[in-house]
């Protein structure tokens, strides 16, 4: 329900609503959130999903399509008719494209970090999972089960990239509900593919891959380009599916560029009204 849904909210001004991805939570995102306070324009608004941090379950089935339909509910609650963006990652991805087409006229910006766009795990064009740069050392120095988890994920394992792990991503990891993920596995497809909704998405739009991403890849994203006139993409070698906490830097300065067109779409919403 509604009502038990855990939410941060960060600073004031244009709504961001930030959906993390499958068995993580909200954190994930919160990792950006210095980038997005620097302009000053954004309130950001991140969001545990049902069965992730603080957010319990849905009841009965649990798949995406009934995560997409608690979301559209939330997000009307909580930006009613005001104009807003989307920041998401991975499943995150999948569903703020849903929101999309159902707020079309809304959302002014969208922002997608490492996106599902192939829910089928079977039929995404997936890179082999290679590691170009490993800390042995570090490896070593971390507690078994720390290790499996950012070991399996991570291709930069230094020692930034484990901090960065270890405080945005492992949180979640840890929170997260087993039975909800292994009902959301039963039904992880959307019933209308969004881009068949609203065919075309006018508003500044970035798309971020990792070229070493071995969860959802970085070439079915490409796809989305056709629907998105206003895109940008961007892959970032050196940075497997968790490509912003990898290869901070590049990413942040993408959604900065990102934030100040989305900013400027907002204003001129508000000149025009």
């Amino acid at each position: 329900m509604i009502s038990s849904m855990n939410v941060v909210r960060r600073g004031s001004g244009v709504p961001l609503i930030a959906i993390h991805g499958n068995g993580v939570d909200h954190r994930l995102l919160l990792a950006l959130d210095d980038c997005f306070a620097k302009s000053g324009d954004w309130e950001r608004i991140y969001l545990d999903l049902p069965g992730f941090g603080q957010t319990a379950p849905l009841d009965g089935l649990g798949g995406i399509p009934e995560l997409a339909r608690w979301l559209v509910e939330v997000v009307g609650g909580l930006v009613g008719k005001r104009p807003f963006a989307l920041l998401a990652n991975s499943m995150g991805g999948l569903l703020a494209r849903h929101v999309v087409s159902v707020f079309a006229e809304q959302v002014i910006g969208l922002a997608l970090i490492a996106p599902v766009v192939e829910p089928d795990v079977s039929l995404r064009r997936l890179p082999a999972f290679v590691v170009p740069e490993s800390d042995v050392e570090l490896l070593e120095s971390l507690t078994p089960s720390d290790c499996e988890e950012f070991a399996a994920m991570a291709v930069r394992q230094d020692a930034e990239s484990w901090r960065a792990f270890r405080d945005h991503a492992l949180p979640g990891l840890r929170a997260a509900d087993q039975a909800a993920m292994d009902r959301l596995s039963q039904r992880y497809y959307l019933e209308e593919r969004p881009e068949d909704v609203f065919n075309r998405f006018e508003g500044p739009t970035v798309i971020i891959t990792g070229r070493q991403d071995h969860v959802v890849g970085f070439e079915d994203q490409f796809s989305l380009l056709a629907h998105y006139p206003r895109a940008s993409y961007v892959v970032i070698d050196g940075a497997g599916h968790n490509v912003h906490l990898e290869q901070p830097a590049i990413a942040e300065a993408v959604l900065q560029a990102w934030a100040q067109d989305a900013v400027l779409t907002a204003r001129g919403l508000d000149d025009a009204q």
